[in-house]
């Protein structure tokens, strides 16, 4: 029977509990008030597609007030908006092409977000970037580091720029604001040839403690996402070539 290995918490819920679609305990299409999150102000990076386009729309189906679409790309950001507006056209949403390792950058997005919405209740980190997978000694050190400057910088800048309005928020409205860092299953295990991606991801689960560590008990809740096996942009030319290198890993 095959099993992964124990270091992976993938079966920690209980395989009764593993999904591949959206069930209707999470779905915010449906009629379950628990999952409507009126007047929110949510920002995501690496809004322009995949996960972080779908992270976008399902809050906008929650009926948040607001959503900060960040992406390197304006047109895919435009395709994002014509997709929220067609869930609610009165829900605001602001668009800020950026890299997300600029600081700079970064640091602007943060204070034309208090400018325009005043406040910050989730933060979603998903950028992400992954060089391809080879051997340690065949990768280009250039790319290898730039999977870290995407997977790790950017969400410590976000975050860097962004507690504050987190904190703020959390103070002003008693409640508790989310930080939620998208990462991996592969941030937990040694899987040969992805040392960029996965030591990047192991990384970011570390950072996510300190920021409960730091900022918990001022209404910061963080955590980390394995969103699941998502063929997107990033992970399609990997495809084939993470199962043939999983099982190998696994079964020999």
């Amino acid at each position: 029977m095959f099993r992964m290995p124990p270091e992976s918490a993938y079966e920690f819920p209980g395989p009764e509990n593993l999904h591949s679609d959206i069930y209707p305990a999470i779905d915010p299409t449906n009629e379950n008030a628990d999952l409507k999150q009126p007047g929110k102000v949510v920002l995501i990076t690496g809004a322009g597609r995949g996960i972080g386009r779908a992270v976008a729309i399902q809050y906008a189906h929650a009926g948040v007030s607001s959503i900060v679409l960040c992406a390197r790309t304006s047109s895919q950001l435009d395709e994002v908006e014509a997709e929220i507006k067609k869930i609610s056209e009165d829900l605001k949403v602001l668009k800020i092409p950026l890299d997300v390792t600029s600081e700079d950058a970064v640091q602007k997005c943060a204070k034309t977000v208090e400018r325009e919405t005043g406040r910050l209740d989730v933060l979603v980190n998903n950028a992400g970037y992954t060089t391809p997978w080879v051997l340690l000694a065949d990768s280009k050190a250039d790319d290898w580091w730039k999977t870290f400057e995407v997977n790790m910088k950017g969400p410590f800048l976000f975050l860097h720029a962004f507690l504050p309005l987190l904190v703020k928020t959390a103070k002003s409205e008693m409640t508790v604001v989310d930080v939620v860092n998208m990462t991996t299953i592969g941030g937990h295990m040694v899987l040969p040839t992805s040392s960029a991606y996965s030591i990047s991801k192991c990384a970011l689960d570390r950072l996510t403690e300190f920021v409960v560590a730091e900022y918990g008990a001022s209404g910061v809740n963080a955590v980390t996402l394995h969103p699941g096996g998502v063929v997107t942009d990033l992970s399609r030319n990997l495809e084939i070539l993470i199962g043939r290198k999983l099982f190998h890993f696994l079964f020999t």
